[in-house]
Order: C-alpha cells, then sequence, then structure tokens
C-alpha cells in the first residue's frame, strides 16, 4: 500500500514540475529577433487592418511611435501575421505578438517603437502579395 501511495506522490510531483516548466503562458513561440521594440505590450490602437479573401486593407499604415496596430481576420481561413523578413521575422518583433488569427478573431501588434517602417506578411502564405503590407512608425 505504501509503494502505490509514493508512486502516486512521484507522478503528481512529475505533474506539477512539468506544468511549472510549461508555464502559464499562452503565447505561442515566436521570433523575438533583435530588431527592438520588443515589448509585448500592446499601446493604443492607432489603426487597423482587415484581412480578407482579397488581402489586407489598408496595405500601409502610419502611426505614432509607441501605438499599435489591429489587425481583424474576416477571411475564412486562418492567416498567420508575422514581420519582415520571411522566415525570421526579425525586422519589427512587435508585430509577431498578433501571430495566428482563426477566422474572425483580432489582435493587436505591441507597442511600435523606434520610428521606422515595418513590413509584414502571412507567414504560411508568404509569397502573396495581397498579403503583406507596410507600418510606418512616426
Amino acid at each position: 500500500m505504501a509503494r502505490i501511495q509514493l508512486v502516486g506522490l512521484a507522478a503528481v510531483v512529475a505533474l506539477a514540475a512539468l506544468v511549472a516548466a510549461c508555464g502559464g503562458s499562452s503565447t505561442s513561440p515566436s521570433d523575438s529577433g533583435s530588431g527592438g521594440g520588443s515589448s509585448t505590450t500592446p499601446g493604443p490602437i492607432a489603426a487597423t487592418i482587415t484581412i480578407t479573401a482579397s488581402g489586407v486593407s489598408p496595405k500601409s499604415v502610419t502611426i505614432p511611435v509607441g501605438s499599435s496596430v489591429n489587425f481583424v481576420n474576416n477571411d475564412s481561413k486562418p492567416h498567420d501575421m508575422a514581420s519582415d523578413p520571411h522566415p525570421v521575422h526579425t525586422d519589427c518583433p512587435p508585430i509577431n505578438l498578433v501571430g495566428i488569427l482563426s477566422p474572425g478573431q483580432s489582435r493587436a501588434t505591441a507597442a511600435m517603437s523606434p520610428a521606422r517602417t515595418c513590413g509584414f506578411h502571412d507567414h504560411n502564405d508568404d509569397t502573396n502579395t495581397s498579403l503583406r503590407g507596410t507600418i510606418v512608425v512616426q
């Protein structure tokens, strides 16, 4: 009987260690890169980019430093929005916070800083020019 309790206790301890190692985060892995502005906290929403079956609209937005862009997926399929260049996504890491958007979902970039022009694309359809655009941070 003591051996069964010991095995049960070992299983509970192992499960607790696994949960602690995985953390409680619901974010998916993404490339944070070295492009600066690696905050994961959104700033005030200064623009919205809508994704449809025809592509992204508008293709370019201009926002102030420290603000965010909201991406809305109005398409019937998921899109994985990421910073250029593909596949490393290192130019503007705040865009990588958007990640995978299921149909009907929306998510904002992290606060965009410093001032620069950031390209973005759908990671899973990186050659589709209709799913590419720019965010000008000034």
